[in-house]
């Protein structure tokens, strides 16, 4: 059930206007016989008396106050100000007498501000004040403090709605949160006790039987990988490996990576959104808890980068070979990390392949850090496995340091 804070406002101003409107034809029954055309002022008691019972389902929340009905109520207001002059003694009215609705005009303006906020109150509560001034004949300084009271009361009470108003789209959005974190929670816990156990034994199993049944483990363990981020929070499920193509989802992401973020300038993007599909059975994906934005063409280059690394684990350290991938989120940085357990690469070698015309490292991630003004740093032992340090400043631009590149070509 949803509270509203803003409707005992509608209930204090109804049972305001009624009590408003009695004290008006009280005060207008003692004074009757002071009144030139008292057959005016009959008349538009009668009007405020049947206008105020009938209109009060229109004031009991915001959706029946209507803003034709408000400029009507605020009609009848400003009409029985401009008429007092006209029904009552002229010398009670220069003498500062009330005017005929009285305090009733108060609840019209109120209307204005539970409805629309200070703004419309400002505007009801200034038409107010023109119509006391010239009932007046000018300014007098009574009729200046009514205004002035009525004024800031009704400004005040519409900006106290505003914030109302907020504060309750803040609670409503705090509970549908949590409502959603719970619910996810228990998905996550009967996933947990029943479908990522099944995944894990298949796994298991078809690792050890073998043939085709290893295979069927391999895709069961990526799907079991991708459900765990579903369930944790993560961006981007991890996209099925076809059978044929033992670790090539991380190259197919890539080049899905690379069609979807073509084109220049953007919103910064989440880099974990990118990283994610390359999870799997084989590959550990580690992120920060919160995004990690970059712009489109630096994230770009930057994923194609840990894709070139993770094809080099692939092909040089085995198709068994485990890799781990490390996101860091650093102040001016961020810092992606890229570890296999496979022999490591022996010294010299990497200068060998270049020599060779093999531009791999070099190229496709050195090269691509260095257009981004970043780094890529390597750091391998033999036979303790290979560490890529990739590190790209947040303020890097891709694009424009690929239009520098052509200007210069």
């Amino acid at each position: 059930m949803r509270m509203s804070v803003e409707q005992p406002l509608w209930r204090a101003l109804a049972g305001y206007r009624v009590l408003a409107m009695v004290y008006a034809v009280g005060l207008f029954a003692t004074a009757y016989e002071h009144f030139e055309r008292p057959w005016l002022a009959v008349a538009y008691f009668a009007l405020l008396a049947v206008w105020t019972p009938a209109t009060l389902p229109r004031v009991a929340n915001a959706d029946g106050c209507t803003k034709r009905f408000l400029a009507a109520d605020l009609t009848v207001a400003l009409t029985g100000i401009l008429l007092t002059p006209v029904a009552d003694d002229p010398e009670r009215v220069a003498a500062g007498g009330p005017t005929m609705p009285s305090i009733w005009t108060a609840g019209a303006v109120l209307a204005f501000a539970i409805k629309g906020g200070w703004r419309w109150a400002a505007l009801a509560s200034t038409l107010v004040a023109v119509a006391n001034l010239i009932e007046r004949g000018g300014p007098a300084r009574d009729t200046v403090h009514n205004v002035i009271l009525v004024w800031v009361a009704s400004i005040a009470i519409g900006y106290v709605v505003e914030v109302a108003r907020a504060s309750e789209r803040t609670l409503a959005r705090a509970l549908e949160i949590e409502a959603a974190t719970r619910e996810r929670e228990r998905l996550a816990r009967d996933i947990h006790d029943g479908v990522l156990q099944v995944l894990a034994m298949v796994q298991r199993r078809g690792a050890v039987i073998g043939g085709e049944a290893a295979e069927l483990g391999r895709m069961a363990g990526e799907q079991e990988v991708a459900l765990r981020t579903l369930v944790s929070g993560g961006l981007v499920p991890v996209p099925r490996a076809p059978q044929d193509a033992a670790g090539g989802a991380a190259a197919r992401a890539a080049d899905q990576v690379r069609d979807d973020q073509d084109g220049t300038g953007g919103a910064p993007v989440d880099l974990r959104a990118l990283l994610a599909p390359y999870a799997g059975a084989l590959v550990s994906f580690a992120e920060p808890g919160a995004p990690v934005p970059l712009a489109p063409a630096a994230a770009r280059e930057l994923t194609a980068a840990v894709g070139a690394a993770l094809d080099n684990v692939r092909r040089h350290a085995g198709p068994d070979a485990r890799a781990w991938i490390l996101v860091e989120d650093e102040p001016d940085e961020v810092v992606v990390t890229v570890r296999d357990d496979g022999p490591g690469i022996p010294e010299g070698r990497l200068a060998q392949a270049e020599g060779e015309g093999r531009l791999g490292v070099a190229l496709s991630i050195r090269g691509r850090l260095r257009d981004l003004g970043g780094s890529a740093e390597l750091l391998s032992v033999p036979g303790q496995g290979t560490e890529v340090e990739l590190k790209v400043p947040k303020d890097s631009d891709g694009e424009r340091d690929a239009r520098g590149k052509a200007e210069q070509r």
